[in-house]
């Protein structure tokens, strides 16, 4: 049996937890937790997790998750620097924090896992970069694959790139609310029933996403063959093009990176 250890309990989490305990790999493991808040970690209880009753106890396990905030990486850390091992492999999920900084605060030869997971990982359906440093086996990195794959996509990517995939894939499910966000209002103003509006919006992103991925057409395409031309898509297209909406994007995702590095500091 396979320890796996988790170090916060919240939204993703909680997920990836839910995620372990749902798929075939539940059988083979043992799940523990820690969580200030210990009525959350209970909660976890129906899935199988064990509640931990510090930091370091589940930094005995031979995986631990790192699913704490940024902003706490300071102060929780240092708490588990002597209980981690040479076996040890702690997998981040936090925004901006590299293997350098990591290792800084718990031991100079800790292994380490990057994973930028998203959201969507609450119903199955997330997406999660991955990058390991050269002393994580294969047998081990396939180990991190396989839970987060238990909740949705994966994809491997360089350690020196983890910055900046958050705007591709961590951040932008906001990003993607927000444009809906205008969709939704102008269906309301339109009169449009609600429900309506977003349930057919939202299969259409569904959609949308299929045939980027699955049609084997360019996305330059793909807006070809909704506009046809003097027709109702180009008089739309023309208001986004005329406020660079793929500038403004880039512009977004820039400022999300630069934000990484600052927090990486």
């Amino acid at each position: 049996m396979t320890n796996i250890g988790f170090l916060g309990t919240g939204n993703m989490g909680t997920a990836i937890l839910k995620g372990i305990a749902g798929s075939a790999m539940a059988s083979q493991v043992k799940l523990f937790a820690f969580d200030p808040d210990a009525s959350k970690t209970e909660a976890l209880a129906q899935f199988g997790v064990q509640k931990c009753d510090s930091e370091a106890d589940a930094a005995a396990c031979k995986y631990l998750f790192l699913a704490i905030k940024p902003q706490m990486f300071d102060a929780v850390l240092p708490k588990i620097a002597n209980a981690v091992t040479e076996e040890t492999i702690l997998v981040s999920i936090a925004a901006g924090i590299g293997v350098d900084y990591i290792r800084k605060l718990t031991k100079p030869f800790v292994k380490v896992v990057l994973a930028m997971p998203n959201t969507p990982l609450l119903l199955g359906a997330g997406a999660t970069a991955l990058a390991r440093d050269a002393s994580v086996t294969d047998e081990e990195f396939a180990v991190v694959q396989n839970i987060f794959s238990a909740c949705g996509k994966t994809a491997v990517i360089p350690p020196d790139k983890m910055k900046e995939i958050i705007a591709i894939n961590g951040s932008s499910p906001a990003f993607i609310y927000l444009f809906a966000k205008g969709f939704l209002a102008y269906a309301a103003s339109a009169g449009l029933p609600e429900d309506v509006a977003k349930c057919l919006f939202a299969q259409t992103l569904v959609g949308s996403a299929k045939m980027i991925t699955e049609s084997g057409f360019s996305i330059d395409e793909l807006i070809r063959q909704v506009s046809s031309p003097g027709g109702t898509t180009l008089a739309g297209l023309d208001c986004f093009y005329a406020g660079n909406l793929t500038d403004v994007v880039q512009d977004a995702c820039d400022h999300c990176t630069k934000r990484a590095y600052e927090l990486s500091k």
